[in-house]
């Protein structure tokens, strides 16, 4: 368990529109006073940076542990900040996804627990993805991600998401996007490569590089991904005959039927050893992807719309960041978040 000592402080980087902020004061000031460590210093984000401006001045000011509350988006751009700082974060979710936090078992409504992990809980480091994405004009970005990185079929679907529709439906705004794109949009021609090996030529839906494997809808993706291996888990879907909605039968039946399934159970394990398929699904594990397309295309980070691309690079950065946990989360983790 972590000891913060009386001279010590705690941060909380907090996005004003979705945090209870009653609520996770009265949490914070319950926990700092059973700490005996200094008074909580409090930071709001900014819409133009997520809160990175936020998360700099909280570091530069000696915050011992930072608190993230927010989304998705406001949690990947303070980490991208705390980016081997060794400052460990605590994550308060209060998005759409909150994928990071269901990821690791935290509690998605229990603001108490979760302030409690800041203050008392296990420090264990974990990595980032790092996307190299490569505009038009030949101007590179560079920025973690903590969840999954994407090219094609879901970039897009985020680009399209109506920003009214995903406030009152959450992650379903999604499926609204996605149909749409299925519908209309024909498969990526990408010319990839890992580890520096040879380049190819694929078609597929979708590229996604995932640091973690859970989507939104409890939708388990990449069921061996972990969050401290060292690589990055890449998952394709791809096309299969030329009816392009039927070709989406056996990769849902995949996501859906499979992972979400039999991989529950030893039984079905041994089904899917059986019935192995990876024409239409195709995992891969790597330390670094490059993706290469002939015009520009959609690209996401952990569920945000990252503009468009000509070229994305994943690469992963190992224990670059250290996350509060208590012991019990990893009862309900959704996915073998940490490696043996």
């Amino acid at each position: 368990m972590s000891e913060i000592a009386a001279t010590d402080h705690v941060a909380v980087v907090y996005q004003p529109l979705k945090t209870d902020i009653t609520a996770l004061k009265a949490a914070v000031k319950k926990h700092e006073q059973q700490a005996g460590c200094a008074p909580t210093r409090w930071y709001k984000t900014a819409e133009e940076d997520a809160g990175a401006a936020a998360t700099k001045q909280a570091i530069s000011e000696g915050a011992k542990t930072i608190i993230a509350s927010g989304g998705d988006g406001t949690v990947r751009a303070i980490a991208e900040v705390m980016r081997g700082s060794e400052v460990p974060l605590a994550i308060v979710p209060q998005g759409t996804g909150n994928l990071l936090a269901r990821t690791i078992g935290a509690p998605i409504n229990d603001v108490e627990e979760q302030v409690e992990a800041a203050f008392y809980g296990e420090r264990r480091k974990i990595d980032l993805g790092v996307a190299e994405i490569k505009r038009a004009d030949g101007k590179v970005d560079e920025h973690v991600f903590l969840v999954l990185a994407g090219m094609g079929l879901d970039a897009r679907a985020i680009s399209l998401t109506n920003p009214k529709l995903k406030k009152s439906l959450g992650w379903l705004a999604y499926v609204d996007a996605g149909m749409r794109s299925v519908i209309k949009d024909k498969p990526l021609h990408v010319r990839a490569s890992y580890d520096k090996k040879h380049a190819r030529n694929v078609s597929v839906y979708t590229v996604m590089i995932g640091n973690c494997g859970l989507l939104p809808g409890k939708v388990l993706l990449i069921p061996e991904a972990k969050l401290d291996d060292g690589l990055l888990d890449v998952v394709a879907l791809k096309p299969i005959g030329k009816m392009r909605l039927l070709s989406w039968v056996p990769i849902m039946a995949k996501l859906g039927w499979e992972n979400g399934v039999l991989r529950k159970s030893a039984a079905g394990r041994k089904i899917i050893d059986l019935t192995h398929d990876t024409k239409s699904v195709v995992y891969r594990r790597v330390k670094q992807l490059q993706l290469q397309v002939p015009k520009e295309e959609a690209v996401q980070l952990d569920g945000d719309d990252f503009g468009h691309c000509v070229a994305l690079t994943g690469r992963v950065d190992p224990g670059a960041l250290t996350l509060c946990v208590l012991p019990q989360w990893s009862e309900r983790a959704n996915v073998a978040e940490f490696a043996d």
